[in-house]
């Protein structure tokens, strides 16, 4: 594979294009050209021939019902020709490939759904959210005004050794389900409730590349980023409204252009690219009320970094949450200072079997405030899979401040390095 070619596949992943040109979306039948091809597919919009396959499609799913039905109508409140067109588009109105499609849903849901979707999302992934969606920065925040819901994601900021230090791939994919049938559902459901004309169950993705580069890339990276997008385009077809990408990296951009000519122009319709934030924000003000799109992208609503952080305190209960990843090979540290009326506690976080000794040191005088004294020993059980995590304060009780400390963690030396996330989460007194 040429360097361009793995670059088109990579910006495909990320784009989690939904066409029969997508090497993520499998093989689809010849689409027919329409005149108006954004409406095409939808109710209302049918051909004779596309109606008579509906209505198939439709006797089709009655009489399957059970787990066929189910994943076809994933979502409670959504009306059914909406619902129905929306498998049907995804496949170019080829009932036979459509009901294929449900069938390969129907065995992707199986296991999850035998689990409810992982309704307790820090169960699934072995740690608070919080902590999660501070190594992979995401969220909804607003709605279009359509009444999509808007969805941040910054995978420039995406740190994949912090990720596998707190969780697993696996773990990760059973919460990309609980995102979809309980997060993104609910909100969509919510919003039918309040505005009962809404009937297109889509959303708007802004995809921020800011610092994606092609070694950030990586295969660890682009695994997780790749399974979800196949998880998402075979379960949850036709649910992109819009993605607008904004700060794209020249090589990204350039990649663009070659597989823009392979989509199909509903698909290439529907992606807008952009070069910087400020460059995107007059389209970004034409698909979002100012007063929903968040004011580093243009708006006045609140900035996507205030909302994370937010989100983070009320999920955790902590005034502030720091998290700080180190490579260690001889040794790391971390300062952190503790406001007046502020107290801390720390974790450490691995997925290594290579211990490191980790103390807490108050840097006015260099007492040792973790016990013991030599230092905590943080590494994951031999044996298991599952990364770890030691709490270095359980011990000696909350840090109150005001007060500066170094969380240092010192390694058995060698010639390679291995991964902690020191975790420091702050409370008010």
């Amino acid at each position: 594979m040429t360097e361009v070619e793995k670059l088109a596949v990579d910006v495909e992943t990320l784009l989690a294009v939904q066409d029969e040109n997508n090497p993520l979306a499998g093989s689809t039948k010849k689409s027919t050209k329409k005149k108006d091809i954004m409406n095409w597919g939808f109710p209302g919009h049918l051909t004779r021939e596309e109606g008579d396959i509906y209505v198939k499609f439709r006797e089709e799913v009655e009489k399957r019902g059970g787990s066929f039905k189910s994943t076809v109508y994933s979502f409670d409140e959504e009306e059914e020709a909406y619902c129905l067109t929306r498998w049907l588009r995804a496949r170019k109105y080829v009932l036979t490939d459509a009901i294929t499609m449900v069938e390969e849903a129907t065995e992707c849901r199986s296991a999850p759904s035998q689990h409810d979707f992982y309704p307790d999302p820090e169960k699934t992934l072995g740690v608070d959210p919080a902590i999660f969606i501070s190594q992979y920065p995401q969220l909804y925040s607003g709605f279009s005004k359509t009444g999509c819901p808007v969805f941040y994601s910054k995978p420039g900021q995406l740190e994949i050794d912090g990720i596998e230090c707190i969780t697993t791939h696996e773990a990760i994919l059973d919460y990309h389900w609980y995102v979809m049938q309980h997060d993104y559902r609910n909100r969509l459901s919510g919003f039918k409730k309040s505005n009962p004309d809404f009937k297109r169950f889509e959303c708007v993705t802004v995809l921020d590349l800011e610092g994606v580069t092609v070694g950030k890339l990586g295969s660890r990276t682009l695994d997780i980023i790749k399974k979800q997008s196949q998880t998402d385009s075979l379960c949850f077809p036709e649910t992109m409204n819009k993605t607008v990408i904004v700060n794209a990296p020249r090589f990204f951009a350039m990649t663009w252009k070659i597989i823009k000519g392979w989509l199909d122009p509903r698909t290439t319709n529907k992606i807008e690219l952009f070069s910087s934030t400020s460059s995107a924000k007059k389209k970004l003000r034409e698909i979002i009320a100012d007063d929903e799109l968040p004011s580093d992208y243009g708006g006045t609503a609140e900035n996507t970094e205030d909302t994370l952080a937010r989100i983070a305190t009320e999920q955790t209960g902590v005034k502030r949450l720091l998290t700080q990843l180190l490579s260690i090979r001889s040794s790391a540290s971390y300062n952190i200072d503790i406001g007046q009326d502020e107290e801390l506690d720390v974790y450490v976080y691995t997925n290594s079997t290579t211990a490191a000794k980790f103390s807490i040191i108050d840097t006015s005088n260099k007492v040792v405030l973790s016990i013991p004294q030599e230092g905590l020993k943080v590494a994951r059980k031999e044996g298991t899979s599952v990364p770890t995590s030691e709490c270095l304060t359980a011990v000696s009780g909350r840090i109150f401040g005001p007060k500066k400390v170094k969380v240092k963690g010192q390694g058995a030396g060698g010639f390679s390095s291995t991964n902690y996330l020191v975790v420091g989460k702050i409370y008010a007194k």
